[in-house]
């Protein structure tokens, strides 16, 4: 049998548990949706370590494809659309590329690492430099 203070003790427990899972997830929320661009958007997209191309997304107006071509033969379909960007089809064994969709902040770049593509957006700083204020400061 139970006593009061048991009950008590789980309850808040229970309750600190769910109070702490909401934050969490509310802090995830904000961090995964809200637009941190600030200037112009590029698209970096480099094969092998190189830089291949370089696609300013704020300037596409309609969607267009476009295939790269790698070591072996091997492809990755690239689609850009206005602010966005992400592999369509690929031939490489796991498609992970594919599954990673569309790219619309610097946060995760999409990556074929049997085809060794990657794609990287950058977003340019609205401020000038001069005007920048630091990350981080050290002592």
């Amino acid at each position: 049998m139970r006593t009061c203070s048991e009950k008590n003790t789980r309850t808040a427990a229970l309750a600190i548990a769910v109070l702490l899972v909401l934050i969490t997830a509310s802090c995830l929320l904000y961090l995964l949706l809200t637009d941190r661009r600030q200037g112009a958007c590029t698209a970096e997209i480099y094969q092998n370590g190189r830089l291949i191309r370089v696609i300013p997304l704020d300037q596409v107006q309609k969607a267009y494809s476009f295939d790269v071509v790698g070591q072996g033969g091997c492809i990755n379909r690239i689609e850009v659309r206005p602010g966005k960007i992400g592999v369509i089809w690929a031939d490489c064994p796991d498609r992970l590329c594919v599954e990673q969709g569309f790219a619309e902040s610097p946060v995760i770049p999409i990556t074929c690492l049997p085809n060794r593509l990657v794609i990287r957006l950058k977003v340019e700083d609205a401020l000038p430099a001069d005007t920048a204020v630091p990350d981080a400061v050290t002592y």
